[in-house]
């Protein structure tokens, strides 16, 4: 197949993402496919790659280039990418690209106009994944146990005391479409409500204000579409001083955090996890791929659903790809089955009728 990989992008993952690009790149099996290459400035442009450049970033793993191209590149649609006025040999696209206009459904739906198979979830997955506010009531409404929260939004944050004081402190506060932890905190008081509802509300118009749990961290890979599968769960563990998986414990602090995969879990919770994982991607309308995260809480032993990734991490140290391994589904693998079931959606769109 010939794959085209986007990364970069406008989002603040977008250093996570040209981190993820390489690995994604490294893995495919170039036996089996063509791999090209869009990198995504921060302004939104699109470059098509001459050739793929990787840096090394100390302790951290390789991360792709994005090179500036002459070429002016194109989404036609009906008839896919152009660059410089010719159409790319292109079979699948695969978006690496994490956070705001990459794992919202936007680049979803330019893909569909286009007539591109894509990698992941569609439109609907992706945009309601990404919304925690609408991901966790979908989730609430079908049973699925989520933490008790509150949504403010910009312009309203003079509301934001009694929506903490209804969720009780401490309170974790949140941008409500928004990865990788930016403009999330921790509060244990009124005091330090605003600060941390103004740093969130930089990254959305709304924000998401919790419960914080004091519970193990615990995350699920599952792939398919219909009929989803859900991998052995892994534990992330925090250390070195971080109160929670912030930003630096994800990906800057070498030291920030232990990822363990499989999680050490009996048997029975290590079941639930996996089945509520499945249960609440089906909610959303996922497909292709996602990780679910979880709270288990410590003392009482509850399971809650927190979030779900449609485009989750592919790094060196990511837990999605470690936790298919640890299943039996080895990266080239991984890669290989996200591709069939990116086709295999894109042929069953095809049998849709749209006119008389």
């Amino acid at each position: 197949m010939n794959v085209c990989i986007l990364y970069g992008g406008r989002s603040g993952e977008h250093e996570v993402s040209l981190r993820s690009a390489a690995s994604v790149a490294a893995n495919l099996d170039a036996r089996r496919h063509r791999l090209a290459a869009i990198g995504i400035g921060r302004d939104g442009s699109w470059h098509l790659q001459e050739r793929i450049v990787r840096r090394a970033i100390p302790g951290q793993g390789d991360a792709l280039e994005i090179l500036p191209s002459a070429l002016p590149v194109s989404v036609v649609p009906g008839d896919g990418i152009h660059a410089g006025g010719n159409r790319l040999a292109v079979d699948c696209v695969f978006p690496v690209l994490h956070g705001s206009y990459g794992e919202d459904g936007t680049v979803q739906g330019l893909l569909d106009i286009a007539g591109l198979p894509c990698v992941g979830a569609g439109v609907l997955g992706s945009s309601v994944s990404m919304d925690k506010e609408r991901s966790k009531r979908l989730w609430r409404d079908g049973g699925i146990p989520v933490v008790e929260f509150a949504v403010v939004p910009r312009g309203a944050e003079s509301s934001a005391t009694a929506a903490a004081a209804a969720v009780g402190f401490p309170a974790c506060v949140k941008p409500v479409s928004a990865g990788s932890s930016l403009g999330v905190h921790r509060v244990d008081g009124p005091d330090g409500l605003a600060e941390a509802l103004a740093d969130a509300l930089r990254y959305d118009t709304r924000a998401l204000v919790e419960r914080f749990m004091d519970a193990r961290e615990i995350e699920c890979s599952v792939v398919g579409n219909d009929v989803p599968r859900a991998f052995p769960p892994g534990e992330v563990v925090t250390t070195g001083g971080h109160a929670f998986y912030d930003y630096e414990a994800k990906y800057t602090d070498p030291d920030g955090a232990r990822l363990e995969a499989p999680a050490r879990l009996e048997p029975a919770v290590r079941d639930l996890v996996m089945r509520t994982a499945e249960s609440a991607y089906a909610a959303v309308g996922c497909e292709g791929m996602a990780r679910v995260d979880f709270f288990l809480e410590h003392g009482t032993g509850r399971l809650y659903v927190n979030e779900i990734n449609t485009i989750p991490g592919f790094t060196s140290i990511s837990m999605f790809p470690r936790m298919c391994a640890t299943g039996g589904l080895a990266y080239p693998d991984l890669l290989d089955r996200l591709l069939e079931l990116a086709m295999e959606r894109h042929c069953r769109r095809a049998t849709v009728r749209y006119e008389k």
